[in-house]
């Protein structure tokens, strides 16, 4: 049994999100944690200029609103959104935040995630705990 759980969640790609943080439950330890955690992209400055003040604020506000919705009020699982490259930042939150396992959802690899890899692959590939992949 897991301490704490991360349990990463792409908004666009939620087909799998009640089934990550059903199996989440079911490896959590008694007295243990679950974080739902989404990554924002961030904007390249030469872009952000463009943007109107506000903007990124109401964005991560609008993502933190749509996680809180896509976890479905399942009681002990805390809501984090932070800015990023998902790949890298599932990592460095794990290892900054003493998570003992990733539980991530994957979809079928196509061509596409062979040239450029995706995110699930590339937490399987960098993560210093144990990594769950679900498909």
């Amino acid at each position: 049994m897991y301490e704490h759980i991360l349990v990463p969640i792409a908004l666009d790609h939620g087909n799998h999100t009640a089934q990550a943080l059903e199996l989440a439950q079911k490896l959590k330890k008694e007295g243990g944690r679950i974080t739902a955690l989404t990554v924002i992209e961030e904007v390249p400055p030469y872009i952000a200029q463009y943007i109107p003040e506000g903007q990124l604020e109401k964005n991560l506000e609008e993502a933190r609103a749509q996680l809180k919705a896509e976890i479905g009020g399942i009681p002990g699982v805390k809501a984090e959104v932070i800015l990023g490259h998902p790949g890298i930042s599932i990592t460095e939150y794990a290892e900054n935040k003493g998570v003992d396992l990733i539980v991530i959802a994957s979809h079928r690899p196509g061509l596409q995630d062979y040239f450029l890899g995706s995110t699930a692959a590339r937490v399987v590939r960098h993560a210093n705990c144990s990594v769950h992949v679900v498909r």
